[in-house]
């Protein structure tokens, strides 16, 4: 299974980014995308999630201005980000919990990072 990022880059405070992220390989059901972003010098927290494409759940810090999407039908996840902070200068991780189509079983993965830098 691969995750492919899109979109990151450089912007102004008060600016605004989309992130998308294409999921692909041996995936029977995708229960779970989302982002999550590891700012530099702390931990990986939670950006956003989606459940089913309907059940959404936000980290505090993003609540009113990042929204999640998803297209079922193409395994792919869209973090729109809007007004944007110097605060929300991170490395975005695009994150899965799917079923496997080889043994249906549940697996997480990860994808690689894409930086967004926002720029006071």
């Amino acid at each position: 299974v691969q995750l492919q990022a899109f979109g990151g880059g450089l912007v102004q405070s008060g600016g605004s980014l989309r992130l998308s992220c294409a999921a692909s390989g041996s995936i029977f059901r995708i229960n779970v995308m989302g982002w999550y972003r590891q700012p530099p010098g702390k931990q990986r927290e939670l950006v956003a999630t989606v459940r089913g494409g309907v059940s959404t759940n936000y980290g505090d810090s993003v609540k009113g201005r990042f929204t999640i999407s998803r297209d079922n039908a193409k395994n792919t996840v869209h973090l729109q980000m809007n007004s944007l902070k110097p605060e929300d200068t991170a490395v975005y991780f695009c994150y899965i919990h799917y079923n496997s189509d080889r043994d249906y079983r549940d697996y997480d993965k990860w994808g690689q990072g894409t930086q967004v830098t926002v720029s006071s």
